[in-house]
């Protein structure tokens, strides 16, 4: 395993009983980067998140076959889990609170892993919130319920609540989807600078947010590695497959 990848997928077959996701997709998605995934629906984008943390297999049906690789360790052959688990930070398209106090939302997980000093907990809150973009908003009312915030707020207090565990992998499924384009700017903002001490892995349906954000773009289509390179040789004139260049330019998708 190269040095300068985070995870390396190898062969990565994933089905839902008769229908495949993912076909025999291969990837090596560098550290300290983000890696942007686009492809039309039903491309297995949020399938290759999944599978990264082993959520796939508690889905009825599903079989997987192939490896994935982080930092040289095979994650099948990992017996702990939600250890495992713990390093990958998983947002998904809609925000899925915890019944819980906005601080509450945060301090769960490093509470969870044993953390109880106050002001630790606090400096955590702050810094993830602030991270999310969204203590300016809430710094007033911490112990709100997090399922009364606007459901753009709701979906920044998952993203903070993702960065939580300091995760070394954050995965994000459609992470814009419920929030306006101001604070998704303000979002992307940060993920730019969080990428020099984690790996992210992007999954979008809006081909320009890849292009802004993605160090390296992966294109799917029907569950299959198109084309994966970096993001500048993919949105040019000649990125090296018809279909890449079609979808990018909005031909089909």
């Amino acid at each position: 395993m190269s040095n300068d990848n985070k995870i390396e997928i190898r062969n990565l077959t994933v089905r839902y009983g008769k229908d495949y996701s993912l076909r025999d997709v291969s990837l090596d998605i560098p550290r300290n980067q983000v890696f942007a995934v686009i492809g039309p629906s039903n491309s297995g984008k949020t399938t290759l998140l999944k599978s990264i943390n082993r959520t796939t297999e508690l889905e009825a049906g599903s079989a997987v076959s192939g490896q994935i690789f982080i930092d040289g360790k095979e994650i099948h052959g990992v017996r702990n889990v939600y250890e495992l688990r713990r390093t990958i930070g998983m947002v998904f398209p809609l925000p899925v609170g915890l019944p819980l106090s906005v601080y509450d939302n945060v301090a769960y997980a490093p509470r969870i892993a044993g953390l109880h000093k106050r002001s630790v907990l606090d400096e955590t809150v702050e810094r993830c919130l602030r991270q999310a973009a969204l203590w300016d908003e809430v710094k007033d009312r911490l112990r709100t319920l997090g399922t009364m915030l606007s459901g753009g707020q709701q979906q920044r207090l998952t993203i903070a609540r993702a960065l939580s565990h300091d995760p070394e992998i954050l995965c994000l499924d459609e992470f814009s989807i419920a929030i306006d384009p101001v604070t998704t700017m303000r979002i992307e903002d940060v993920l730019a600078q969080l990428k020099s001490h984690m790996t992210i892995i992007l999954v979008t349906n809006l081909v320009q947010q890849a292009r802004r954000l993605g160090d390296v773009t992966c294109f799917l289509n029907k569950g299959r590695v198109v084309q994966a390179a970096p993001t500048e040789v993919m949105f040019s004139e000649h990125p090296g497959h018809s279909l890449t260049y079609d979808y990018v330019r909005g031909v089909f998708g």
